[in-house]
C-alpha cells in the first residue's frame, strides 16, 4: 500500500528552525553511524511493510521502489493532492513496469528535511540528491555506507547511462574511486541568463545594453516609462545577482580563485565587491529596484514579473518560452528576450556556472533489486523515453506522419506548468540544458537554442570548487555559502549597505569579521586542499 504523497508526507509537517540546525546535524550523523553498523532492532524496523520487502522478486513482476524527489518549487507538483496518482506518473510506471512510491521533499526546506530523513532512518529505496556525493543535504550518508556503489551494476545494467553521461558528471558522483549516484547532467553549465522586456526596451529607443552604466541607463528609462520594478530584486540576491557577475565577485561555493599564489573566495576582492554593491545602492536610491527586494520570495518574484511589472531580471534560460506564454496572458503585447549580461572592468560578465550535475540518484544499500532501478534510469535516456517526456502519449498528445511530428505546445498557464513538469521534473536523468525535441519544432525554440549556443556559451563566471566541501565551512554555517546564495553573515551586511544602513566602505571590515568567525580556517584548508589536489575542481573557463 502506498503512503500519501503530499508535500509533507515523507518527513513530517514540522519545519526545523535554523537555531536547531547544529544540534540536528549532530543527531543526524549519530543516526547515520547507527544505520551503517547496526542490525537487530533496526533490521526489524526495516522489514516493516512499505519498504524494500515490497519489491519485485523476479523480472516478470512489477518493480516496486520508494523514491524521494525535491518539489523544486514546481507549481504542478506542489499543488498535486497525490503525486502518486498523477496520470503522468502512472504512464511512466506502465512504460517501465514499475510501481513508485514518490515521497516529495519540500523545496524550501530541502536540506533540513533531508537531514531529518537520515536522522529518523526513514530512508527511501532511492534518494534524490542535488549533485555530488558529499553535499550538505546528504549529511554524510555516502561516507557512512547508507548507499551502495554502482560501478558493477552500471556495467551490467546501465550501458546507455555509461555511454551518454559525460565523465565529468560521473566524477562528481564518485567517492573514494566508486560511483555512488546516477547524475542528471548539464551539457552547458551557463544556464542562468539576463532577461529583458524587449517591447519596453524598444519604447525607450535605447540599444541593447552592454556595460553596467548602459544597464543603469536602460533601468532609468524603464522607470520613466512607469515600470514598477525596472530591475526585479529577490531575497538573498538569489536570481538577482546580475551585477555581482559583472564584477566577478559571486560569494558562492564554487567561487574561489587564486590571487598571488593564494586561494581565496572572490568576495575578498574588496574593490570590485564595493563597486558591485554601489551599483545595487544606486538602483535602490533611484527607485530602480523594489525597496522591499530583500524580502521578496520566489513566488512573489515570479508573479510580479508575469503580471508585467518588471523590466529586467535573471532566470534560467530554458524557462523562456514557458514564461513568455504565461506573461502574455496578462500582457499580450509583452515580448521577452535574453540579452548578453552586463560586462564589468575585465570585459566579461554572466552568472555563476552550474556544476556538471543538476540532480542525482542514490540507491539504498538495503534495497534488494538495484539492477531494476539501474534499468529504470537507463530507460530514461532511450529514444522512447525522450519522446514520452517531450511530447506525451502518441494519439493523445501528438501524432506522427513519418518523421513529421504534430505536437501542439500548450498556451494556457496550467498546461504550460504540466508540460514543464513532464519535461523537467519527471524526466529524472537527461541532459537538462534544454529540451531539444520540443524547441526544434518552432522558430522561437530554435532561437532559444541559439541563445544557449551563441550567447550563454560566451559568458559566465566559474571558480575553484572543493568537493567534498571544506570541513571548515561545515563547522561554521554563518560563514558558509550555498551554490547560489551568499553566507548569512555576508547577506546581512550586503543588505544593510544597499539600504544605506552601513557604509559600503566597510567591506574590508566585513572580510575581517568573516575571517575571525572561521574564515581563516577556510583559507588554510582551501590552500592545503588545492596544493594537495584533494577534491579541488578547477575553473572551466
Amino acid at each position: 500500500m502506498k503512503l500519501p504523497a503530499n508535500v509533507n508526507s515523507i518527513i513530517g509537517k514540522e519545519g526545523i528552525g535554523l537555531k536547531k540546525w547544529a544540534s540536528l546535524m549532530l543527531t543526524c550523523m549519530f543516526a547515520i553511524s547507527l544505520l551503517a553498523g547496526c542490525g537487530g532492532k533496526d533490521e526489524a524496523k526495516e522489514k516493516a511493510p512499505g519498504a524494500a520487502e515490497q519489491q519485485a522478486e523476479s523480472g516478470d513482476t512489477v518493480t516496486k521502489f520508494s523514491i524521494s524527489l525535491r518539489t523544486l518549487n514546481f507549481g504542478y507538483v506542489e499543488q498535486s493532492p497525490d503525486i502518486n496518482a498523477d496520470k503522468w506518473v502512472k504512464r511512466l510506471e506502465e512504460l517501465t513496469n514499475t510501481d513508485m512510491d514518490i515521497r516529495l521533499v519540500p523545496h524550501k526546506e530541502y536540506e533540513q528535511k533531508m537531514a531529518q530523513m537520515f536522522a529518523t532512518n526513514d530512508i527511501p529505496d532511492v534518494v534524490q540528491g542535488q549533485g555530488g556525493t558529499t553535499g550538505k543535504e546528504m549529511a554524510g550518508s555516502v561516507e557512512a555506507g547508507v548507499f551502495m556503489p554502482l560501478d558493477d551494476l552500471l556495467k551490467q545494467y546501465g550501458p546507455n547511462l555509461l555511454k551518454k553521461i559525460p565523465q565529468e558528471a560521473w566524477n562528481r558522483m564518485s567517492y573514494q574511486g566508486k560511483i555512488y549516484g546516477i547524475p542528471e547532467w548539464l551539457g552547458n553549465p551557463s544556464r542562468r541568463a539576463t532577461w529583458i522586456r524587449k517591447d519596453l526596451l524598444d519604447k525607450t529607443g535605447l540599444p541593447v545594453p552592454k556595460t553596467v552604466d548602459d544597464y543603469l541607463n536602460v533601468l532609468r528609462a524603464f522607470k520613466e516609462l512607469g515600470v514598477e520594478n525596472p530591475y526585479m530584486g529577490r531575497q538573498d540576491f538569489k536570481y538577482a545577482d546580475t551585477f555581482f557577475g559583472a564584477y566577478d565577485v559571486f560569494p558562492y561555493l564554487s567561487q574561489f580563485e587564486e590571487v598571488d599564489g593564494q586561494i581565496q573566495p572572490k568576495f575578498l576582492d574588496a574593490d570590485n565587491m564595493m563597486k558591485a554593491l554601489s551599483t545595487y545602492k544606486t538602483m535602490f536610491d533611484e527607485g530602480l529596484i523594489n525597496k522591499e527586494f530583500a524580502t521578496i520570495n520566489p513566488t512573489t518574484f515570479k508573479n510580479t514579473i508575469l503580471a508585467g511589472k518588471a523590466g529586467i531580471w535573471s532566470m534560467n534560460a530554458n524557462e523562456l518560452i514557458q514564461w513568455k506564454t504565461q506573461l502574455k496572458e496578462s500582457v499580450p503585447e509583452a515580448e521577452l528576450a535574453i540579452i548578453p549580461s552586463p560586462v564589468g572592468p575585465d570585459g566579461k560578465g554572466g552568472y555563476y556556472l552550474y556544476g556538471d550535475v543538476a540532480r542525482s540518484y542514490f540507491i539504498n544499500a538495503k534495497y534488494k533489486h538495484p539492477e531494476k532501478v539501474i534499468q529504470f534510469f537507463d530507460w530514461m535516456i532511450s529514444d522512447e523515453a525522450e519522446q514520452f517526456f517531450t511530447f506525451g502519449v502518441e494519439g493523445e498528445d501528438y501524432t506522427k506522419d513519418g518523421d513529421k511530428m504534430d505536437y501542439k505546445q500548450p498556451t494556457d498557464v496550467q498546461a504550460v506548468d504540466e508540460e514543464r513538469y513532464r519535461q523537467a521534473f519527471l524526466w529524472m536523468v537527461q541532459d537538462t540544458t534544454y529540451n531539444k525535441g520540443s524547441l526544434s519544432l518552432t522558430e522561437e525554440g530554435r532561437n532559444l537554442m541559439s541563445v544557449f549556443d551563441n550567447t550563454l556559451a560566451n559568458e559566465g563566471r566559474d571558480g575553484i570548487e572543493f568537493d567534498p566541501r571544506l570541513e571548515a565551512l561545515k563547522k561554521n554555517p554563518d560563514i558558509t555559502p550555498l551554490s547560489d546564495t551568499p553566507p548569512p553573515l555576508l547577506i546581512t551586511h550586503m543588505v544593510k549597505m544597499v539600504y544605506g544602513q552601513e557604509p559600503i566602505e566597510n567591506w574590508p571590515k566585513v572580510i575581517e569579521e568573516w575571517k575571525s568567525k572561521g574564515g581563516n580556517d577556510v583559507l588554510k584548508e582551501a590552500n592545503d586542499r588545492y596544493q594537495s589536489k584533494e577534491g579541488a575542481f578547477l575553473p572551466r573557463k
